[in-house]
């Protein structure tokens, strides 16, 4: 079932032989939603590839505070985690199971040896750096510029493509966390993009309604 997996979701850039390999020496791990799959300082032994779910990558600052980096779907893989394992040091962000997710786990040292010796893999984890480097960017590009209501719309819009679904299950808490906010100032903002009918609000669920 595993290989079947891999070949729906990988089978586009990797080749044949090589997504036998990883169902051979990988393995298979699920989570639930709202587990930690990487946590900061964790050493990287292995690095994932998403076969199914979502994931959310954070960052940590000293006080304890997160903040949302990127999301991972299924096909992709942590180029975050990729950058730690090839220095072989410790995680520098949380990757959260955004909902349950299964994944298969590579050692590290397989990832280094596919890279040299495998072109497939080489072209699907270069390819994964630059989506990645694209996305920080932006994350970049919504802190340093936008207001933040412009960053919460932002954040709900790409979360409802990203679910590919007008409605999002979320609480205004978890809102704030991810923009690295209050809650206070979520549910404020929340309530003014109402009146501005871009989005409804329900009980832990926003519905966007203009994109």
């Amino acid at each position: 079932m595993t290989k079947e997996i891999l070949d729906q979701k990988f089978g586009y850039v990797l080749d044949d032989n090589l997504i036998n390999e990883i169902s051979n020496v990988g393995i298979f791990k699920s989570f639930s939603k709202d587990d930690i799959i990487i946590d900061i300082n964790q050493p990287m032994l292995h690095i994932p590839l998403l076969l199914s779910g979502h994931i959310k990558i954070l960052r940590e600052d000293n006080e304890g505070n997160e903040l949302l980096i990127y999301f991972l779907e299924a096909g992709e893989t942590c180029t975050m985690s990729l950058t730690c394992c090839m220095g072989t040091s410790k995680s520098k962000i949380r990757a959260v199971a955004e909902q349950d997710s299964n994944l298969i786990m590579i050692p590290v040292q397989k990832m280094q040896e596919w890279f040299h010796g495998n072109e497939s893999w080489r072209s699907f984890i270069l390819e994964s750096y630059q989506n990645r480097f694209d996305e920080m960017l932006d994350a970049i590009d919504s802190i340093a510029f936008l207001k933040m209501d412009e960053r919460l719309y932002k954040y709900l819009v790409n979360k409802s493509v990203f679910n590919d679904s007008s409605t999002i299950l979320i609480k205004h808490q978890d809102i704030a966390e991810d923009l690295h906010t209050s809650r206070v100032v979520v549910s404020r903002l929340l309530k003014q993009l109402e009146n501005e009918q871009k989005i409804k609000l329900g009980r832990n669920k926003i519905e966007v309604i203009s994109t």
